[in-house]
């Protein structure tokens, strides 16, 4: 196999550790995975041809959808509320 078949199946299982995790502990991972996986698709796409870059790349977008809905409308203006596990709690804190 060569580095980046490894490199991205080693993505996949971070990637699949970090959904186990709580809503509040994924940023951090999930913003690094969020990241890389370019990366990862573009050096997959130029080792492999660029043929294996569309299923790279509808697996990142399946993964991501969620974020990237968001990362979008923040991008482009429209309201883009957090998901009900981010939001801060209501009332003070005991």
């Amino acid at each position: 196999m060569s580095a980046p078949v490894v490199a991205a199946i080693f993505w996949a299982l971070a990637a699949t550790a970090t959904a186990l995790l709580p809503m509040r502990r994924q940023m951090v991972p999930g913003v690094a995975l969020l990241i890389a996986a370019p990366l990862l698709i573009v050096w997959l796409g130029a080792t492999h041809g660029w043929l294996w870059t569309l299923p790279a790349l509808a697996a990142f977008l399946s993964m991501f959808r969620n974020p990237l809905i968001h990362l979008f409308r923040r991008a482009t203006g429209r309201p883009a509320p957090l998901p009900p596990d981010l939001e801060p709690p209501l009332g003070p804190k005991q």
